[in-house]
């Protein structure tokens, strides 16, 4: 019992969390609309400051309430299942995954510079601080259930300073440094770190359009709406050809049927195919398990893109076989998991090569082996608005995008779409 009195002492537990919030300002700050490098950049440095001089107690509080500040619109989809009473529970779960992550490592360090003490070192100040900096160096690496939207270095997205792991391992250097040999001096190494900006005129190509839709869960599986919702879509496929466009890109499973097996709609979509390539989410049913795909339709060619990256529980569940069929019976109604496709899928449309991307998986590294030049991602935000969810979405693939230099073209379901090039959004949408 004095063991948990200590770990839930009130100034440990306030100390945690005013670090953690630090570290999560500019997700709440770019979701409200305001970004500011100069802001960004030292709170990000003020909160590792901070972070690495406290011992276990503090990580654990400060990992809780980083699960919680970043994810906790996670348990929102549990409403979609009427499971409202499901939600405190998620968000303590992730809560807590991420607190034993952040006390695991405190108490490697802490407990290997003890040993060091032991044998008499004088460096042991140094070791436990450079542990630890090098548990948040390899953080982003660590997957819970493979969710890997947690990524510390995040934290400099929007700052003067760079995102690649050599730069982060800088500024971790820097912090040590300074903390070690109690000198704000050495903070001056994180200049090595500072990324420039890349000066350059930002558009969204007049040949494309990028469709935004705003249709709730429940509306979206409602058969009896959908007449009135694909009529919407065939809209603004119209609006597109009338307008001269090449390309269109409709959100992820706005088709929210099995469209190889509607060839009503799929002739529809060829009818207008003739005139204009579009790209819309769809199901796809191969006679034996649902996915989540992307259709490509161009003049007389239909073709089809399956997810690669499945999300965590929502589409696949990575417990064991006994647990998954148990969870999968008791939270989603007996729903068997989607399939997902083994190797990433590229299309070329007019001239231009696109990766395929749904959702959940263009934050994936996976999706970006290769270095590919464009990206199509079609999203489906309806399961976790309104929340904090779009905007680090949207953090994740400036983040992918200023790492690999991919333009990406972002559709999306109740939440705007965009387009981002170098790490840059362009929200100016016609």
């Amino acid at each position: 019992m004095n063991k948990i009195r200590q770990y839930i002492s009130t100034f440990v537990l306030i100390r945690g969390f005013a670090i953690s919030l630090l570290s999560s300002a500019f997700i709440y700050l770019n979701h409200y609309g305001f970004s500011s490098a100069l802001i960004n950049t030292l709170l990000a440095i003020i909160s590792l400051y901070l972070l690495l001089q406290q011992d276990k107690k503090t990580w654990f509080w400060y990992g809780f309430f980083i699960g919680i500040l970043w994810f906790w619109w996670i348990g929102l989809s549990f409403k979609h299942y009427h499971m409202i009473w499901a939600i405190p529970f998620v968000i303590l779960f992730v809560g807590l995954a991420y607190g034993i992550i952040f006390l695991c490592i405190a108490w490697i360090a802490e407990k290997i510079s003890n040993y060091f003490i032991g044998m008499g070192t004088t460096h042991s100040t140094f070791l436990a601080l450079a542990l630890k900096a090098l548990g948040l160096l390899v953080l982003s690496y660590l997957h819970p259930f493979s969710f890997d939207w947690y990524k510390p270095e995040l934290m400099f997205i929007e700052s003067y300073l760079g995102i690649e792991k050599w730069q982060f391992g800088i500024i971790l250097l820097a912090i040590v440094l300074s903390l070690w040999k109690k000198q704000f001096l050495y903070l001056f190494l994180t200049l090595l770190a500072y990324q420039p900006t890349i000066q350059m005129n930002h558009h969204i190509p007049d040949t494309v359009q990028i469709v935004t839709t705003y249709t709730t869960v429940e509306d979206k599986w409602n058969e009896a709406l959908h007449p009135k919702q694909f009529k919407k879509l065939f809209a603004s496929i119209d609006k597109a050809i009338d307008e001269h466009k090449t390309l269109v890109i409709l959100p992820e499973s706005v088709f929210p049927v099995f469209i190889n097996h509607s060839q009503t709609l799929i002739d529809k979509l060829q009818e207008r195919a003739k005139h204009i390539s579009i790209i819309t989410g769809g199901l796809y049913w191969d006679g034996k398990t649902p996915r989540n795909s992307a259709y490509i339709f161009t003049k007389n060619k239909v073709s089809v893109a399956n997810k690669v990256v499945l999300v965590p529980f929502g589409e696949s569940n990575p417990l064991p076989d006994f647990l998954s069929n148990w969870v999968n019976r008791v939270f989603y109604d007996g729903a068997v998991d989607y399939k997902a496709s083994q190797n990433v899928v590229d299309y070329r449309i007019n001239n231009t090569t696109y990766r395929n991307a749904i959702c959940f998986e263009a934050t994936s590294e996976k999706l970006y082996e290769g270095h590919p030049e464009n990206m199509i991602v079609l999203s489906n935000n309806g399961w976790f608005t309104p929340s904090i969810e779009p905007t680090l979405q949207k953090l994740l693939l400036e983040y992918y995008s200023k790492k690999y230099g991919t333009t990406i073209y972002h559709s999306v379901n109740m939440s705007k779409s965009y387009m981002i090039q170098n790490g840059t959004v362009i929200k100016d949408l016609k």
